[in-house]
């Protein structure tokens, strides 16, 4: 069994990544894995003060949600992250988790694979090229980790555009094979 943490970066409720985040969730679930879906749109995040006090102390100065967060990531041994892809980019909610979890370089940190869910109204298979490309470079500062798999649900703008989307059983089957 490993521990799966599912990070929605969606600020929508009912977005479309966030239902092939939920759909990784089932499938990861039924495959037997401890999962855990947080959703970022009751969080308060704020952005990274680039002071690095947390190289020094393991841990941010700012007392938001982050901390929990990053705290949930270092102990995953997968960890999931659903995105709108906003400008051809992931949200800059998701770019701001990734700077915010700084503290967990040079941790002792349990990950090792690393999955992106992605949605965008424009379908065109190169679309989320840039936010894995983001992703990566996060990856890249953690010798442990790799990138281990991109599902991308093009042609969706509305919340339930995504229904019956052919994603969705990818990102399941996805959840069921980690």
């Amino acid at each position: 069994m490993k521990k799966i943490l599912i990070i929605s970066t969606s600020l929508l409720r009912h977005s479309n990544s966030h239902a092939l985040a939920e759909q990784f969730a089932r499938g990861a679930m039924e495959s037997g894995n401890q999962v855990e879906l947080i959703t970022l749109h009751d969080c308060e995040i704020r952005f990274c003060l680039g002071c690095l006090s947390c190289t020094k102390t393991g841990k941010c100065v700012i007392g938001d949600d982050a901390h929990e967060i990053t705290s949930k990531m270092h102990d995953a041994d997968a960890i999931v992250f659903a995105t709108p892809i906003y400008y051809y980019e992931m949200s800059g909610q998701m770019k701001t988790v990734l700077d915010r979890a700084n503290p967990l370089f040079g941790s002792d940190y349990r990950f090792r694979d690393i999955y992106l869910l992605t949605s965008a109204a424009e379908d065109d298979p190169e679309v989320p090229a840039r936010a894995i490309s983001g992703l990566e470079g996060w990856i890249e500062c953690f010798d442990r980790a790799r990138l281990a798999g991109s599902i991308f649900a093009g042609g969706v703008t509305a919340p339930d555009d995504i229904k019956g989307h052919p994603a969705l059983d990818m990102a399941y089957k996805e959840g069921r094979s980690v």
